[in-house]
């Protein structure tokens, strides 16, 4: 059977990523959707898209009447969303992540704004997992003027981002590459991260284009070099710089991008250069894509991480026409598949659809309860499907009802043997279910006494019962009581 995770996206964003007036024309969202959802591989497709919060696609201050009409044209095609990028740069609204506090202030601005966004499209189940993608916003050359005070700042401003995406409920995955300041090679990545210190909300979102140049030192000091010197791309040498620069970034990723690489660099429109993205088959592409995955999904032991529900393609400036060859996109899907089929794995069917799971915490750590609830509702009308919903919300009293508890179990339908297991816990049984054991409490309901015993119990005792609660409330006014309230009162009470 075929691997049922890491679910399979495609990138809305190589229709705007270079783009513009001075590159060729953006290709909108209908567009790369159609294109996606037309891709197909012996019967597999595409199970979702990620997308950039930037028109023309989708603008970042969209109304909620708006986004709602982009969930249902997404949904429309069979696919989720994953993962949402900020427009976090200053061409864009935001601006740099050390730059002055006027322009961090933007920064964060727009992380809250792709975090309201994204959680709004797990309300509408559109989302059911992915990060909020950032960067620093900041060239390498002006971060190389004062290094030190660059990255503190970029930091401080990570963990102000980090702050709003949790009230959110969500987290933020960082893309290295080596045209972002203090972002630009792996170790001032990985620097970088640990002085953020929020491993839990800050991570790293690695791409295998943008990381095969962290292992030729592109933009960074000599010693961040992981090939040799005379490197020429044997093989063995460059699966050992991998395995140094993964060993290094694993424990920080949570996201991931397959994508392909020739080891140039490559920058259209007002994009800086960075590593260049080629198609799948290009004979210069120095990646084997589903072998180098691995060193990403699979541990140093060579266990799967299962860090990332999905991956995604990322093939920014591709020439227009070549993303409007249909073939493009049927050859991206089948390297995602064969990532899949090396570096995946199936789950039980209560786990295979992880929408309803992970659809709920867009508030932000608080309803786990609701999520429970929202289950039991769920698995009202299919009780033939308990399989998915019975994980948690165990409606049924089938296979899942024996496991709730002994409590449960014990004092189910049981002989005259059993009364007596029953009368030895009757107290804790009237703490828990006090409304079917009554005789557990007299005292709390008095009447249930003399209605089930009239005949047992003599008349004065039951007159007393009676009026006892009467006599309590017009307690204060004896002595010079008007007369209507002593007579009721005299009427039943022993004077």
């Amino acid at each position: 059977m075929s691997n049922q995770f890491p679910k399979l996206h495609n990138a809305m964003w190589p229709g705007l990523v270079g783009k513009g007036p001075d590159s060729e024309p953006p290709l909108d969202l209908d567009t790369m959707l159609d294109l996606t959802a037309r891709a197909e591989v012996n019967g597999v497709k595409f199970d979702g898209v990620d997308i950039f919060l930037f028109e023309p696609h989708i603008s970042i201050d969209i109304t909620d009447d708006d986004l709602q009409r982009v969930a249902e044209k997404i949904a429309a095609r069979g696919f989720v969303v994953g993962s949402v990028v900020a427009p976090v740069w200053p061409p864009t609204g935001g601006g740099s992540a050390m730059g002055s506090d006027e322009e961090r202030k933007l920064f964060v601005q727009q992380v809250l704004k792709a975090c309201h966004i994204g959680s709004r499209l797990r309300q509408l189940g559109v989302r059911p997992y992915g990060l909020i993608r950032i960067d620093s916003a900041a060239g390498v050359e002006t971060w190389s003027q004062d290094p030190e005070d660059n990255t503190r700042r970029i930091a401080q401003t990570f963990r102000e981002a980090a702050d709003v995406a949790e009230s959110f409920g969500e987290r933020l995955a960082a893309e290295g590459e080596i045209c972002w300041g203090g972002m630009h090679s792996w170790s001032e990545m990985v620097r970088l991260l640990e002085l953020t210190g929020r491993p839990k909300s800050v991570g790293f979102q690695a791409d295998m284009a943008h990381t095969l140049l962290y292992t030729l030192g592109y933009n960074a000091r000599p010693e961040d070099r992981l090939v040799p010197a005379d490197f020429d791309w044997e093989p063995e040498a460059l699966d050992e710089a991998l395995r140094t620069l993964t060993a290094a970034l694993r424990p920080w990723t949570m996201d991931f991008h397959v994508a392909q690489n020739d080891a140039t660099v490559h920058g259209t429109g007002s994009h800086d250069k960075t590593g260049r993205h080629c198609q799948v088959n290009d004979p210069n592409g120095k990646l084997d894509i589903a072998h180098h995955a691995g060193f990403w999904l699979r541990n140093e032991q060579g266990a799967l991480t299962k860090a990332a529900r999905h991956i995604c393609w990322d093939g920014c400036m591709f020439p227009n026409s070549v993303m409007m060859n249909q073939q493009t996109w049927n050859d991206i899907l089948a390297a995602m598949v064969s990532v899949r089929e090396a570096h995946g794995w199936s789950e039980g069917a209560a786990k295979a659809a992880p929408t309803t799971p992970v659809q709920q915490p867009a508030a932000a750590r608080k309803p786990a309860g609701e999520v429970q609830s929202t289950r039991k509702v769920r698995t009202k009308p299919a009780p033939g499907t308990a399989a998915k919903s019975a994980v948690k919300a165990k409606p049924a009293p089938t296979a899942k009802a024996a496991p709730k508890s002994s409590k449960s179990t014990k004092p189910a339908k049981s002989t005259k043997s059993a009364k007596a297991a029953r009368q030895a816990s009757a107290k804790v049984k009237a703490k828990a279910k006090p409304a079917r054991k009554p005789k557990a409490k007299p005292k709390s309901k008095p009447k249930r006494k003399p209605t089930r015993a009239k005949g047992k119990v003599p008349a004065k005792v039951r007159a007393k019962l009676r009026t006892k609660p009467k006599a309590r409330r017009k307690a204060p006014a004896r002595g010079p009581a008007k007369k209507g309230v002593r007579k009721a009162v005299r009427k039943g009470a022993r004077r």
